[in-house]
C-alpha cells in the first residue's frame, strides 16, 4: 500500500511540474513605460527601437505611455509586478522618484532597469542590488553643442548682429528639474564663458514636456517684442523645441542661428537645408538595446554585461551604462540619415 501511494505521490508532483511548464513558455517579460508618448525622442526613437529589439531577441515588451503623470507610473508599476513580469524597464515621469519605484521592484523582488531618466536623489540606487540605469553623460551633449554653437560664432563675425563681442541669446530649457535639461543649460553656454566671451541672456523659457508647440509659441513672443534683431542665438536642449523655434522664425521672415539635441531625422534634414545650424546625436537606439540587453540579464540573474559590449560607468561604480554623444553637423548629418 505504501508503494502504490509513493507512486501516486510521484506521479502527481510530475504531473504538476509539467502542467507549470505548459503554463509558462519560458520567455523573459520585461514591463516597461515611456513617460509620455508625446516626447518626440522616448516615442518616435527609443520606444520602436525598445519594441523592435526586444522581438528580434525572442522576449515578451509591453510598453505603457505614463502620460506624463508619476502617480500614472506608480499605479502601472503595480500592475506590471502583479502581473508578473520578469523585470522591469523604466523611464521615470520624475527623476526625484526614483526611490518609490525602486521600492516597489524591491519588496517584489524584480531587477529594475530606469532608463534615460536618471534618479536624481543621492544614494537612492545603492538600496537595491537589482537596479541598473542606462543612460547618457547629461553634461556631455551640452558641452559638444556648446563647442559646435562656439566654434560657428568664432567662424562668422556676422553672427555678432550688434558687432558688440557680447553673444546675445535665448534658451528653450526643456523640462524643469530634468538632468538633461538641466545639464545641457548649464555646460552649452559655459562654452563662450570658458573661452573668455562675454554672454547676455535675453530669456530662457523652461517647458514641461520638451514641447515643440510651446517653444513656437514662446519663440513667436520673443520675437514680437522687438528681439528679431536682437538674438543672435537660439539654443535649445531638444530637437523638438528646435523646431518650434524654427517655425516661428519663419512666420516672422528672420533667420537666427538654432542648435538643438537628439540628431532626429527632421533634424538632419533641416540642417541639410540650412534651416537649423546644428544638433548632438542623442543615442536613443543604443540606449534602447542596452536597456534590453541589461533587462535580458537581469531576468536570468547572470552578470549585467554578460555577452554585451556595454561598458559600466566607473564613477557610479556598478550602476550605469552610458552611451556617448556625438556632434551633428552640415558636414556630417548624411552620416546619421
Amino acid at each position: 500500500m505504501k508503494k502504490v501511494l509513493t507512486l501516486v505521490t510521484v506521479l502527481l508532483l510530475v504531473f504538476t511540474m509539467s502542467a507549470c511548464k505548459s503554463d509558462d513558455d519560458g520567455v523573459i517579460t520585461i514591463g516597461a513605460n515611456i513617460y509620455t508618448f508625446n516626447d518626440n525622442f522616448m516615442n518616435g526613437v527609443v520606444r520602436p527601437e525598445l519594441e523592435r529589439y526586444a522581438e528580434e531577441l525572442g522576449v515578451e515588451l509591453d510598453v505603457v505611455d505614463s502620460e506624463g503623470s508619476q502617480a500614472t507610473l506608480n499605479n502601472q508599476v503595480d500592475t506590471f509586478i502583479s502581473k508578473g513580469v520578469d523585470v522591469l524597464a523604466i523611464n521615470l515621469v520624475d527623476p526625484a522618484a526614483a526611490g518609490t519605484i525602486i521600492e516597489k521592484a524591491k519588496d517584489a523582488d524584480i531587477p529594475l532597469i530606469l532608463f534615460n531618466k536618471e534618479a536624481t536623489v543621492a544614494g537612492v540606487m545603492d538600496t537595491y542590488d537589482k537596479v541598473w540605469y542606462v543612460g547618457t553623460d547629461s553634461a556631455e551633449a551640452g558641452i559638444i553643442q556648446g563647442q559646435m554653437m562656439l566654434n560657428d560664432w568664432q567662424a562668422n563675425a556676422a553672427w555678432d548682429l550688434n558687432e558688440d563681442g557680447v553673444l546675445q541669446y535665448v534658451l528653450l530649457k526643456g523640462e524643469p528639474g530634468h538632468p538633461d535639461a538641466e545639464a545641457r543649460t548649464l555646460e552649452s553656454i559655459k562654452a563662450f564663458t570658458d573661452a573668455g566671451i562675454a554672454v547676455e541672456e535675453l530669456a530662457i523659457q523652461p517647458s514641461t514636456t520638451w514641447s515643440t508647440t510651446e517653444a513656437g509659441d514662446t519663440m513667436a513672443a520673443w520675437l514680437s517684442t522687438g528681439w528679431a534683431d536682437t538674438i543672435e542665438l537660439v539654443v535649445c536642449n531638444n530637437d523638438g523645441m528646435a523646431f518650434g523655434a524654427i517655425q516661428a522664425m519663419d512666420n516672422a521672415s528672420v533667420d537666427i542661428p538654432v542648435y538643438g539635441v537628439d540628431a532626429l531625422e527632421e533634424a538632419l534634414a533641416k540642417i541639410g537645408t540650412g534651416d537649423m545650424n546644428g544638433t548632438v546625436l542623442n543615442d536613443g537606439v543604443n540606449q534602447a538595446r542596452a536597456t534590453i540587453d541589461l533587462a535580458i540579464n537581469a531576468a536570468n540573474g547572470v552578470d549585467i554585461l554578460d555577452g554585451t559590449t556595454w561598458v559600466i560607468d566607473a564613477p557610479t561604480g556598478t550602476k550605469a551604462v552610458r552611451v556617448s554623444y556625438v556632434a551633428v553637423t552640415a558636414d556630417n548629418y548624411s552620416d546619421f540619415q
